[in-house]
């Protein structure tokens, strides 16, 4: 297995100057005096302590009751993960309406014409018909890396390790006035588990050592897991915990049935996968009103392929160039490292400024490193080495204040600013084989300091009936070139540019509850997403083809407002809402300009491409999710959960439908839970895809060849947990049930249905699992 480079070196300035700013904040409010014992809190996604049921941190970054939040989230929790043995993000978003993960199957290529297929993995979450960079993901608060696409090289967002957690927290439309940039359309934050909840259990006495081990295994990549978690209570102040957890795999299977060696294959390319993962924690309480939290997390995830559907269709045909230069063999080793350090100090202070005070300092570095290597029929060898790495640094100073307006309303004020810089940098190097060019090692874009600074004010007015929550956030952010070194040589003579811009983010949010059963909400909001270096600065120059940088991008931005119905009857939980969002300054990377005189494209007259604002765009739907009980049956309690999601999209420009959003998709399941055992049947109905939901029944670029549209399809998944003691579980699952084919349009837009020939059509290749088993054992201790 290959790795990362090792990175530039570290700044030597920032972080002192952060910890010192960190220490001071703290010193001050020791100063103070706290007349109340410190109740645990927590403020930008940090990990809190005794959770109550419906309690989330994401929606307002402080805790509050999910139902009274203006807008809509999904939670899961322990139990929910394990019991649906979610193993990556895309089982996360597997039955959520309006939620979707893309994971195409690794079909890239590692020489010739761009081809990022499967590269990037579980490439992120898609939220209501936005995804990409668009979602801003967080582990405990803290951004996780973002996707990077460039030719056949792709790196996805899918970094953080389910093992580790113990609660996932969705927050559909925009979060940017808590968040800021790439809170577009949504947020998802993954809250990882703390001494606490091994420690304190529900109904038992606290105990001085607590943990769990678990062995898990998912027959759609023939996966096993193996993971255990240590926690301890080394004193009344100190408590610790460490969760490890290793996992292999193979490539996810697929419905397709043809195994040739060559481009005409449909079964999964061979794959070996290997995924670690390291959480540690130390929480320190010096008394009541004080509390630390400090936090270790090692991520590492490797995949070995051996490239089969990118190996060229004998007998070989064309000139006697193109017969030397066919690919014969290719290999890639992907692997990708996420480091990450936090401290989260929050304190009680009691002041007339603020009752409560957070800090939270957090670095992470994180790399991906993309290897491969093509072997031509003539016995040349290519080889390219791509490495994409992020290093960065947050801080987030927030206090919390109590204001009682009167004795019908009250007031809680959440202020704060927020800190964030991360140094981006990428290098491609390799080797070509004669006679070719030797191969000049080149960093698309040049070496780059993305950093924002921000400050945000939020008012939450509540009375018997009414929240009322307004917000606003004023970002400034900046990318500034640190260096032109290796820069694109090609293009030496077009320097790198820096840029700077700020947004302001408002908000309102108001709910009503008109009975205690019955509530209603609506929430206007706005996000923004900020140009990327690689956007602004991505630049190369190959053959008949000239990408050219962009320095005057604009911020994309957008303009959300929802109306929600929540129900909370004896024997219904019922959740609705309604959305509609407008969308503009979208940025289409690598645009087709053609070429400067409209002529064919040339060495010397090359196709143009460029990173642009161009789309706008309306995105509207609706959602419903909920739960059904019957009572009890034969001494089981039965009840039906749901749910349903549509979203349509229009680009304003051209007034056609826009072709990435998913189909509408149902679930509906029945559910048994006894003291000791649950059943679960699922059934998921995924929509076709129609040809006037999409912007042409062509691929891009091509009049001849159909888009491949997904047909409907419904799958049946049952599920099990036997609770073989207090302290051991069983959980089981058969998936698939029907073993049909069936397609994701995530993963097939762009994919034609009557390829050119000599190819044959490998739409079966993009096929989901059949029929497959997961298992997993849980033991507490």
């Amino acid at each position: 297995m290959l790795f990362a480079a090792p990175l530039p070196p570290s700044r030597p300035k920032t972080l002192p100057w952060m910890i010192g700013l960190a220490c001071l904040s703290g010193s001050l409010v020791n100063a103070q005096s706290a007349p109340a014992p410190f109740a645990a809190g927590a403020a930008s996604g940090a990990v809190v302590t005794a959770m109550l049921p419906g309690v989330v941190i994401s929606g307002t970054r402080n805790e509050r009751l999910i139902d009274d939040l203006a807008l809509s989230m999904d939670v899961f929790g322990t139990r929910e993960m394990e019991e649906a043995q979610m193993s990556d993000i895309r089982d996360v978003a597997k039955g959520m309406p309006n939620v979707s993960v893309k994971h195409a199957p690794a079909r890239f290529s590692v020489t010739g014409r761009g081809n990022p297929v499967g590269a990037d993995g579980n490439a992120g979450f898609s939220i209501r018909g936005q995804g990409g960079n668009r979602v801003t993901m967080l582990v405990d608060g803290i951004r996780l890396p973002r996707s990077y696409i460039n030719g056949s090289n792709a790196f996805g967002r899918d970094a953080v390790s389910l093992g580790l957690l113990k609660r996932i927290e969705f927050v559909r439309g925009p979060t940017s006035v808590l968040y800021g940039s790439d809170g577009l359309a949504g947020l998802v934050n993954f809250i990882t588990s703390e001494p606490s909840d091994f420690l304190n259990r529900t109904n038992q006495a606290p105990k001085t050592l607590g943990g769990k081990a678990w062995l898990g295994y998912s027959g759609d990549d023939q996966g096993t897991t193996l993971g255990a978690t240590v926690a301890a209570r080394a004193s009344d102040t100190v408590q610790w915990m460490l969760t490890a957890s290793d996992t292999r795999s193979h490539g996810t299977d697929n419905m397709g049935t043809n195994d040739s060696a060559n481009v005409d294959r449909t079964t999964p390319n061979p794959q070996t996968n290997h995924h670690q993962s390291l959480l540690g924690k130390l929480v320190l309480r010096p008394n009541g009103d004080h509390r630390h939290d400090l936090t270790i997390e090692h991520v590492r995830k490797e995949g070995v392929f051996e490239l089969l559907s990118s190996r060229a269709k004998p007998p070989y045909t064309g000139s006697a160039a193109q017969i030397a230069a066919a690919i014969v063999d290719e290999t890639s080793a992907k692997s990708m490292t996420r480091d990450r350090f936090t401290w989260d100090a929050r304190y009680q202070v009691g002041t007339t400024l603020a009752d409560s005070l957070q800090t939270v300092l957090s670095w992470q570095e994180s790399s991906a490193q993309d290897d491969g290597e093509t072997t031509r029929k003539d016995g040349g060898v290519r080889i390219r080495k791509t490495s994409y790495q992020e290093r960065a640094v947050q801080l987030t100073l927030q206090a919390e204040k109590a204001l009682p307006l009167s004795p019908q309303w009250g007031q809680t004020l959440t202020y704060g600013i927020d800190h964030a810089s991360t140094d981006l940098f990428n290098l491609a190097d390799g080797s070509d084989p004669t006679p070719l060019p030797a191969f000049l090692p080149r960093k698309y874009f040049p070496d780059t300091r993305d950093s924002s600074n921000a400050i945000y004010v939020q008012s939450e007015l509540t009375s018997k009936n009414w929240v009322i929550t307004p917000g606003i956030r004023y970002d400034h952010f900046a990318l500034k070139v640190l260096s032109q070194a290796g820069y694109s040589p090609n293009l030496s003579a077009t320097p790198g540019r820096s840029l700077s811009g700020s947004a302001i983010s408002p908000k309102l949010g108001v709910l009503f509850r008109a009975t205690p059963q019955w509530s209603v909400y609506g929430n206007y909001a706005s996000g923004f997403r900020a140009p990327e270096g690689q956007q602004v600065n991505s630049a190369l120059e190959v053959s008949t083809a000239k990408l050219l940088p962009n320095p005057d991008l604009k911020p994309e931005k957008s303009r959300h407002i929802e109306i929600g119905v929540r129900a909370r009857l004896d024997r219904l939980t019922l959740d609705a809402a309604a959305f509609t969002g407008r969308y503009s300054n979208l940025i289409v990377e690598k645009k087709d300009l053609g070429t400067a005189n409209g002529l064919a494209a040339s060495v010397s007259n090359p196709t143009l491409f460029q990173t642009v604002n161009v789309d706008r765009a309306s995105i509207s739907g609706f959602e419903l999710k909920g739960q059904a009980a019957w009572g009890e049956v034969a001494g089981a309690k039965l009840s039906t959960p749901f749910g349903y999601g549509q979203t349509r999209g229009r680009n304003d420009v051209t007034g056609k439908a826009l072709t990435y959003i998913e189909p509408a998709k149902l679930t509906i399941g029945l559910k048994m839970e006894t003291a000791s055992l649950d059943l679960r049947l699922d059934a998921t109905h995924h929509s076709r895809k129609d040809a006037s939901d999409i912007e042409s029944v062509y691929i891009p670029k091509s009049t001849t060849q159909l888009q491949f549209l997904s047909p409907s399809a419904t799958t049946l998944d049952l599920r099990g947990q036997w609770r073989i003691s207090k302290t051991v579980r069983l959980n089981v699952a058969a998936l698939n049930l029907t073993n049909r084919k069936y397609w994701n349009w995530s993963d097939v837009q762009g994919l034609a249905s009557n390829p050119t020939a000599p190819l044959l059509s490998v739409v079966d290749a993009y096929t989901q699992p059949g029929r497959h088993f997961n298992a997993s054992l849980v033991a507490e201790f």
